[in-house]
């Protein structure tokens, strides 16, 4: 089933000794994956002592279109081996033109969206800081609303309005100008999600200060998988806009495909005034990160958001190709729809059959939900043993979280969900 080179006849033992004697100990996914990889290829990866490994992670969200996708290498190689420029902070490049030409054709203008784009850097994280830097700028307020659960990254503004304890407790100073609220479903639908927020808005005894902003995932990765409904993020739009309050969506993970359209936020309808792009818009895994905003918002001076590595131009030609290759049409679209519904059928059927486990999802980003968050890394070990790369998340990580290419085979993830299926079974048995 794996498309990788043939096995070596002899494979040695993997060797991790120089990871634990000089990587820091903050290391995680190693943990859970104790093997050394050496090669990939499309939904594959393969470690150093032979073994072939599903992968059901695409690095975070960052592989949509699969390990060493032919069609971006190809542009890749072609463009290193012209002597193509490989980094330019924020000159213009012929492979920044064509990019943006691209973006616009292939996704704003059928969608009929006129934002701005800014290069704020090569992560999400990146992304997230420009966004909110430029919503006090425009508004000239300080506080930005987000919700429970959200993760927006690991830099000191990003990570003021990230929920996970644990990882806010790692800033080492105190995260300000940010006042979380429920997300959809917080209240398990008992309490209407916007009666307080809506309330306190309006209420000048609150103690609210007006925010400039509020920033949301339409479906929370690594939250749980909480997916937003589309009337929930329709009234939060509603809200934002009678309010005056400008409306991030970090579409950092979620986007590029990921949820079926190319922006996670369309099956709402809505149109933020500024959106958050990394992880798959350079394609081919490489770093590259965009913020884009309403035109109207574009009040910076130049230099006054820069970054050293915002310029990666061998990542624009490959997001280039994967714009031009997956997006002219809606096929890609179509079959990760009817992917995660593969997906849903089979989580349902396993929450029929055991007690405590439930699923959500939208697309190809589904979460097997466990009562006992044990049972979830159990699920995920065993799935390792076989040959499965699968994460935890949530609060509790209680969730066993799917992100697979949105390339993978009908064969491939029938191939893991038979892994996933047995695994539940003896966890749950």
């Amino acid at each position: 089933m794996t498309i990788l080179e043939h096995k070596p006849e002899t494979a040695q033992k993997s060797d991790t000794a120089i990871f634990s004697h000089l990587e820091s100990e903050v290391r995680s996914y190693s943990r859970g994956w104790p093997t050394v990889f050496e090669k990939a290829s499309g939904s594959w990866l393969r470690s150093e002592d032979g073994k072939d490994y599903l992968d059901f992670f695409a690095g975070a969200g960052a592989l949509n279109y699969g390990h060493n996708n032919p069609v971006l290498k190809s542009a890749l190689v072609d463009y290193i081996m012209g002597d193509g420029i490989t980094h330019g902070l924020d000159m213009h490049t012929v492979a920044k033109r064509k990019l943006l030409e691209t973006f616009e054709s292939h996704v704003l203008a059928p969608r009929g969206l006129d934002y701005k784009v800014q290069f704020p850097g090569p992560t999400g994280t990146n992304a997230v800081e420009a966004a909110l830097k430029l919503a006090r700028k425009v508004t000239g307020r300080e506080s930005i609303i987000n919700f429970t659960n959200a993760f927006h990254g690991m830099t000191l503004g990003a990570l003021s309005v990230t929920g996970n304890s644990m990882k806010r407790a790692g800033a080492g100073i105190p995260l300000v100008h940010a006042t979380p609220m429920p997300f959809d479903n917080y209240f398990n639908g008992v309490t209407e999600d916007f009666q307080w927020f809506s309330r306190v808005l309006d209420d000048a005894g609150s103690g609210l200060n007006r925010p400039a902003a509020v920033i949301v995932e339409t479906v929370q990765g690594e939250g749980g998988v909480n997916v937003a409904r589309p009337e929930w993020l329709r009234a939060l739009a509603d809200l934002c806009r009678e309010r005056d309050i400008l409306l991030i969506v970090d579409d950092v993970q979620m986007g590029c495909g990921r949820t079926g359209p190319f922006f996670s936020f369309e099956i709402a309808g809505i149109t933020p005034d500024i959106v958050t792009l990394s992880k798959s818009i350079g394609g081919y895994g490489m770093p590259l990160a965009l913020t884009l905003f309403k035109r109207e918002l574009d009040v910076w001076g130049p230099g006054e958001h820069n970054g050293t590595f915002r310029g990666n131009n061998p990542a624009f030609v490959t997001a280039t190709a994967a714009l031009e290759h997956y997006w002219a049409d809606d096929k890609l679209q179509r079959d990760t729809l009817r992917k995660g519904e593969r997906i849903r059928q089979t989580f349902m059927n396993l929450s029929d059959m055991f007690d405590g486990v439930s699923t959500r999802g939208r697309g190809l980003v589904q979460g097997l939900v466990f009562e006992n968050p044990d049972d979830a890394q159990k699920v995920c070990s065993l799935a390792f043993g076989e040959g499965l790369l699968a994460e935890t998340s949530g609060p509790s990580d209680e969730v066993v979280k799917l992100l697979p290419p949105l390339t993978i085979t009908d064969d491939e993830l029938e191939f893991g969900l038979n892994i996933l299926a047995e695994a539940t079974a003896k966890v749950r048995s």
